[in-house]
């Protein structure tokens, strides 16, 4: 969700000019309006691409992964008219993370991968048909890929999130057997909810990192590996309504300090899958 926070300098000058008609106050009201909203996007999209590059360098340099840029022009907008996504791989499969609705599957077929990374317009156009326009955005010399602060909210990143606990964990030296992500939908009141937590296996019971409490210890009877449902569950509460798991490559790259950095606080963060 963007906040868009009024200017109280920008809104003193409109209203001086305004209340002159003489000198074409209205059409001048118009002028500023037009100039917040301009500043009100750019920002949005700055932001937006802020997020894309924290995501990529969570998920690391092992993990192939392309930051585009996307014009939509959908009548009625999910998305804004200008975004940033990132498209990475993992366990076979292209992944589509906004900072708008999180991390989605993008690939439309198995096996096809070299096909799908050469063109990303018809996957685009799967989930959003008025996804038009896209470009990949190259790092500019000298440019971080985590811009936003050690610890900072990834919104709605918890898919990522919980990749980038499995590489500290791998860095750390801990024993992790069968990773893999645990998604599930749970339903509250009338809205449903998705989310997504690291599950593996160690000392013959089941460990789950989730990234809203990545402090917590959280440990299950091994059984319950056999049905993603019940696991969820346990970890979320009876309100889940459905939950697949996506098995996961153990890490082969360092991770870097600002993975350690986001891994040891504990952001707010809106969550989707």
């Amino acid at each position: 969700m963007i906040v868009c926070r009024k200017d109280s300098a920008v809104g003193r000058f409109s209203a001086t000019l305004t209340c002159d008609r003489r000198y074409g106050g209205v059409r001048i009201k118009l002028l500023i309006s037009i100039f917040v909203l301009l500043t009100t996007v750019c920002a949005a999209t700055a932001e937006s691409l802020r997020h894309a590059r924290r995501a990529q360098a969570l998920l690391g340099p092992e993990v192939w992964s392309q930051i585009i840029r996307v014009e939509n022009n959908a009548r009625t907008r999910k998305y804004p008219h200008i975004l940033h996504a990132l498209v990475f791989e993992l366990a076979g499969v292209l992944w589509f993370y906004t900072d708008v609705d999180g991390t989605q599957s993008f690939s439309l077929h198995r096996n096809r991968l070299a096909a799908e990374k050469a063109d990303f317009a018809p996957l685009l156009r799967d989930i959003e048909p008025g996804f038009g326009r896209w470009t990949v955005v190259e790092a500019a010399l000298g440019e971080t890929t985590a811009e936003l602060p050690n610890g900072a909210e990834l919104p709605n990143g918890c898919f990522i999130e919980s990749y980038a606990a499995l590489r500290v964990l791998v860095a750390r030296g801990v024993v992790v057997a069968e990773p893999r992500l645990l998604s599930y939908y749970a339903q509250k009141a009338s809205r449903r909810q998705g989310h997504t937590v690291l599950a593996y296996s160690a000392a013959g019971r089941v460990a789950v990192v989730d990234p809203l409490r990545p402090a917590a210890k959280l440990l299950f009877p091994a059984s319950l590996s056999a049905d993603p449902k019940e696991l969820a569950r346990a970890v979320q509460g009876p309100e889940v309504m459905h939950a697949i798991v996506l098995p996961l490559p153990l890490p082969k790259g360092p991770a870097t300090r600002e993975i350690f950095a986001a891994n040891e606080t504990s952001p707010s963060i809106t969550s989707s899958l």
